[in-house]
């Protein structure tokens, strides 16, 4: 029915880009290009609110229909917490914040010139933490923000901690506002709000006592603070004008592996779990075997490149042993005589060439090539499979045998699209290389099922 507007707080219209098939919004109506005014008489500031609004088992939207302009009432019973299917323009309804911070370590500040404008957008929004996983500081949420979100009891929620101590971290940020990260995140914890924090280490800066203080602190939150990673910060070749940071040597490796066991050991004897976790590369460059899979207690921050590769191996293993096992599988494999590629960053190529080797152990007839590429983009300080590019892999691949196919990792390319960070296609750069490229998941299984298919 077509009904004047029951809330009388001044709001927009929020555009609705996408009506999900089969979804409640769209037996109730709702059409791509209408506009959603209210939820059960509340005006929606950002995805929060609306996500909040619309967990309730009865609720009524006010939608205004984007060809004739009127305004209808609708009434939606569903189960508590079941989406709708509504897509809106703006992800979070809102427009995304932006850092306010001029951290030492930010990767951002480290990119050359001439690139898409979309990658120099420092994105900082506690939102887009519940949403996508991202890690924010803190520094631009009032105290007024954290209480709304508190209020609503949405978690997990990420944070980019690097240190407690208040001089150390608005040093580290170049944010005089920056030194009460504790005091914001006990706001969360009070509210029963989980916490997954982050460390960047900075070799010199945050490290060694401070990083112990660090920890220290934030165990002191647990159970709310769920985990802490430790990562090595990255250092591009474009940092002149920039805070003189220096990577960890081998050796400088090590002793963060060390002091962080240490804590891993206690932690467990006292709670059941490690708690902190430390990032592959530091394993690696300390020239030290990966913590078996059981160690990373389900992977709590495998997207912060933690526990990433010890979970590759462990999935393409035993997908190995299920070909092993399974006669029409092994027989397929053994009748592979193609003649295959895989490029592959620094950090990760002894593992993946290790993987190779026991592939054609199982595929006799097989011949895979393993590239190790490294970084000229960014430098030969970024060593990980994510950050190469399409420059970098014509570089390292040119008069290369490559075979009948190329494989890579999904993670060199940009999200939801086929090119790399120099926009290069993949498919252009195919075309160059004379050999077709296949794009495979950062799975350990899927990327053995590449490999034999």
């Amino acid at each position: 029915m077509d009904i004047s507007p029951f809330c009388y707080m001044e709001n927009k219209a929020i555009a609705i880009k996408q009506v999900l098939n089969r979804s409640l919004a769209k037996r109730a109506g709702i059409k791509p290009g209408d506009f959603l005014l209210s939820v059960n008489g509340y005006y929606i500031k950002d995805i929060f609110d609306y996500q909040y609004h619309i967990s309730n088992e009865n609720i009524t939207l006010e939608v205004i229909n984007h060809k004739t302009g009127k305004l209808t009432r609708m009434e939606i019973e569903k189960d508590i917490d079941d989406d709708i299917g509504i897509v809106f323009e703006k992800e979070l309804i809102d427009d995304e914040k932006s850092c306010h911070n001029k951290c030492i370590f930010c990767f951002i500040d480290q990119l050359p010139k001439g690139m898409r404008e979309t990658l120099y957008f420092k994105d900082d929004d506690a939102r887009l933490s519940f949403l996508t996983g991202n890690y924010v500081t803190l520094t631009n949420m009032s105290y007024e923000d954290i209480n709304r979100i508190a209020s609503m009891h949405f978690s997990p929620v990420n944070v980019s901690v690097h240190a407690t101590d208040p001089v150390l971290r608005c040093s580290m940020l170049n944010n005089r506002h920056a030194g009460d990260v504790l005091d914001k995140m006990k706001v969360f914890a009070d509210a029963g709000i989980q916490l997954n924090c982050q460390i960047v280490l900075c070799k010199g800066i945050n490290d060694k006592e401070h990083l112990e203080k660090t920890i220290k602190d934030l165990v002191s939150m647990h159970p709310a603070v769920k985990s802490i990673s430790v990562v090595p910060v990255g250092i591009t070749k474009y940092r002149e004008g920039l805070y003189p940071l220096e990577p960890f040597t081998s050796e400088e490796c090590l002793q963060v592996v060390n002091q962080i066991t240490a804590y891993q050991q206690e932690f467990k004897r006292n709670y059941g779990y490690n708690i902190v976790y430390i990032a592959d590369e530091f394993y690696i460059k300390a020239g030290l075997a990966l913590p078996a899979v059981d160690e990373y207690d389900g992977f709590y921050q495998i997207e912060n490149g933690v526990g990433l590769m010890a979970e590759f191996i462990y999935d393409a293993q035993n997908y190995l042993l299920e070909i092993s096992d399974d006669k029409k599988l092994r027989i397929k494999a053994e009748k592979n005589k193609k003649h295959k590629s895989i490029a592959t960053g620094v950090l990760a190529y002894p593992y993946i060439k290790e993987l190779a080797g026991k592939v054609c152990m199982l595929a006799k007839n097989m011949r895979i090539d393993v590239y190790e590429i490294k970084n000229g983009f960014f430098g030969e300080n970024v060593t990980v499979t994510g950050l190469l590019t399409g420059q970098d892999l014509e570089n390292g691949l040119a008069m290369k045998e490559l075979g009948e196919e190329l494989l890579i990792s999904r993670t060199m390319l940009k999200a939801n699209e086929e090119v790399f960070l120099d926009d290069t296609s993949y498919k252009q750069l195919g075309k160059k290389l004379k050999t077709a490229i296949t794009v495979v998941d950062n799975n350990g299984m899927e990327f053995i099922k590449a490999l034999i298919k």
